[in-house]
């Protein structure tokens, strides 16, 4: 097996639309290019027998900007693709709900981060649901379907430790975490095919939607951002040594920082527990949102991760973290509960890598680990999270892609890192 994708990757967002349709007005479904958003839109529309009103076509996006009113008018759903190329509609969808906020009345796809739209703040504030669409699951590339890890956790299921040893090897680990989850590229054979894919995406991304966002005046800045911000993946941000490292003024890389992530190549993960005391940082960490366009970015591929270069293999324990936080994180938009996100770290460097907290207070904390072994001593992070948390931390899981499923004496779980896209739980 190759890893390459063929047909189209069943996707657990379905159902959550269909959820989401049945109780809010307006839906946005939100994410990177090519991800699977008009996929999705398109199924939706043959189930309905409706239209897409498609505002990447040239043609399409004239006659909205023209006349935006005639097209969300009449019955719904509308759908439309893209619509932040024509941010009128937001005013005129609006006006539509003033009327009537029947459920089901637009579904709207976009490739921009719906609140970086500075019409998006005064016009559907209240009526909108935002539906994440991120790049494929494990699980999804694989074709599987039903109940997986995060989501029984989010519902409050214990896990079971009944599953036998991981067959996934090494190997299977890098060619699943350098390949990442992004649809066009994974129907493309490993290798030069997809490395082309990498580059022409991100010159894309960077020369259409970025630059549609805002006047850049330094637009080579961005590529050379985006690889510094590779290289930290996984990592406390911190502005002042990105910007030194990048060669540009603090506030200058915090605006640049915001439009890559306004694109979703880029995303934010908040400190977490800041109110547990004086000695929990409150920097947030950066990742790439998908581990294929970070390992491409980095020149990471299985055959040079194989060589054991120690340089490659620093590089490969961020690129797992990524992949990993990417792969829960995804996981949780398939849940309707709200769930705080965030990581935990205090003043002297014990962390826990990803905190999910439920609407209850109840937490999960996971620890993600690119070795083959776990010892106490990866625990640090853990125990102090336990220490403020008492019996708010419902579940804390090491991943790490050893074999072996176990428990230490605190209660923390050791699961091999596929147990994320495991149907036997």
């Amino acid at each position: 097996m190759d890893g390459s994708l063929t047909g189209i990757a069943p996707r657990q967002l379905t159902a959550v639309l269909e959820r989401r349709l049945a109780e809010e007005p307006a839906v946005v479904l939100n994410g990177p290019r090519t991800v699977g958003k008009s996929t999705l839109l398109h199924a939706l529309a043959d189930r309905l027998g409706r239209p897409v009103i498609d505002c990447d076509d040239p043609a399409t996006r004239a006659a909205v900007r023209a006349d935006p009113g005639r097209f969300v008018s009449g019955s719904g759903p509308v759908l439309i693709d893209e619509y932040q190329h024509v941010p009128d509609l937001l005013s005129a969808i609006k006006a539509e709900l003033n009327r009537d906020l029947s459920p089901g009345r637009f579904v709207l796809a976009g490739s921009t981060q719906y609140r970086t739209l500075p019409e998006a703040g005064q016009a559907l504030t209240g009526r909108v649901d935002i539906l994440d669409v991120l790049p494929l699951t494990q699980a999804e590339i694989d074709g599987a379907t039903g109940d997986f890890l995060v989501g029984r956790l989010l519902d409050g299921a214990d896990v079971s430790l009944s599953t036998g040893p991981s067959t996934t090897t090494r190997a299977e680990y890098a060619r699943r975490i350098t390949s990442g989850g992004m649809p066009v590229v994974l129907r493309r054979p490993p290798g030069r095919s997809r490395s082309r894919w990498f580059a022409n995406y991100l010159d894309l991304v960077i020369e259409r939607d970025v630059l549609e966002l805002s006047r850049v005046r330094q637009r080579e800045m961005l590529p050379r951002l985006l690889r510094v911000l590779a290289a930290r993946s996984g990592q406390i941000l911190n502005i002042a040594s990105t910007a030194s490292a990048v060669g540009m003024e603090k506030t200058s890389t915090e605006n640049y920082l915001k439009l890559l992530e306004a694109v979703f190549l880029v995303l934010r993960v908040p400190a977490w527990g800041t109110t547990l005391g004086s000695r929990v940082a409150r920097q947030p960490k950066v990742h790439v949102v998908d581990s294929g366009v970070m390992a491409w970015l980095l020149g990471l591929t299985p055959e040079k991760i194989a060589t054991n270069d120690p340089a490659a293999l620093t590089e490969y324990g961020h690129l797992v973290e990524t992949f990993a936080v990417g792969e829960i994180l995804r996981q949780v938009t398939w849940s309707d509960a709200p769930i705080a996100v965030g990581h935990f770290r205090t003043s002297d460097a014990q962390e826990v890598d990803l905190v999910l907290e439920r609407d209850d207070g109840m937490v999960h904390a996971f620890e993600i680990k690119a070795g083959t072994r776990v010892d106490q001593s990866d625990l640090a992070g853990i125990r102090a999270l336990r220490a403020r948390l008492g019996d708010r931390l419902a579940t804390a899981i090491v991943f790490y892609t050893g074999t072996l499923t176990f428990r230490f004496d605190d209660g923390t779980l050791v699961l091999p890192l596929d147990t994320l896209w495991s149907e036997t739980w």
